[in-house]
């Protein structure tokens, strides 16, 4: 039996045969016919707008004509973290990105959440080893 106010088993649809994937909304299918062959038109009088100053379109206009921005691939040196002990020169690494502009402090903030989640990698692992060898000494 599902749990207490879960009606549905986890990982099932509660209706498997519904919206297909990728089926596009009948609102939204209605304005593109109401809008087919007027997008050039549209188009050009919100440049002309933006042109004429109009921020609204100004904005409508860069929206379209500049994506959203993505995660970029960044690279600077790192050592490599084996032990707790490695973590003191890893931090002053990223530190020094920042500091000279190789990365900017929100990508130094999604790093250092990546150090941190290995050091506790680190931290569990060398935990586990040592419960073994005390568990192992004991028998």
């Amino acid at each position: 039996m599902p749990g207490q106010g879960r009606p549905f088993t986890e990982g099932q649809s509660g209706n498997p045969a519904g919206r297909p994937r990728g089926s596009r909304n009948r609102s939204t299918l209605a304005l593109e016919a109401i809008f087919e062959g007027e997008a050039e038109a549209l188009s050009r009088k919100a440049i002309e707008q933006a042109l004429a100053g109009d921020g609204g379109a100004m904005k409508l206009c860069l929206d379209r004509l500049l994506s959203p921005r993505r995660d970029r691939s960044i690279t600077f040196d790192l050592p490599v973290i084996e032990t707790a002990a490695d973590l003191p020169m890893a931090t002053a690494a990223l530190l020094r990105a920042v500091s000279s502009g190789e990365i900017t402090p929100s990508e130094a903030a999604d790093v250092g959440k990546a150090v941190s989640a290995h050091i506790e990698a680190i931290t569990a692992a060398d935990l586990h080893h040592r419960l073994a060898a005390l568990e192992g000494q004991s028998a």
